[in-house]
Order: C-alpha cells, then structure tokens, then sequence
C-alpha cells in the first residue's frame, strides 16, 4: 500500500482486465453475435423453420443407413 490513499501503488491483474473490457458484442472473433435494440425479440417462424429444417435433414440422413432387411 502507498501512503496515506490506502489505495494498492500497481494495478493488479484483474484490474488491469476490467479497465481493459470490451463488449463481448463488439468482439472481432465473434463471428454471429449481433447487437440488437433492447426488447428485440426473434420471431417464433425462425424456430420452427429451424425445427422442420433440421428434422427434414436427418430423416434424409438416415436414408443413407442400410437397414439389413430386403
């Protein structure tokens, strides 16, 4: 400690990160993430878009596995 401030003379580690934060949004190795306005929702559409998509995708699959029964 220094003097009379009670205050540390170096920053330590963690405070040095927290000086230093970014906002995980603005990050360049965050390739999808998307700032949005406050209360933005995503329509319900995009799920079950992503839902039949996915299951239309493994029934196509699982075309490919020989079943043994001819």
């Amino acid at each position: 400690m220094s003097g009379t401030s009670g205050e540390p003379s170096t920053r330590t580690g963690a405070h040095a990160v927290v000086a230093n934060a970014v906002d995980p949004a603005r990050r360049p190795d965050v390739l999808f993430r998307v700032r949005r306005e406050e209360g933005h929702q995503v329509s319900v559409w995009w799920m079950v878009g992503a839902f039949v998509g996915v299951t239309l995708a493994v029934i196509a699959l699982m075309n490919f596995i020989p079943t043994g029964s001819a």
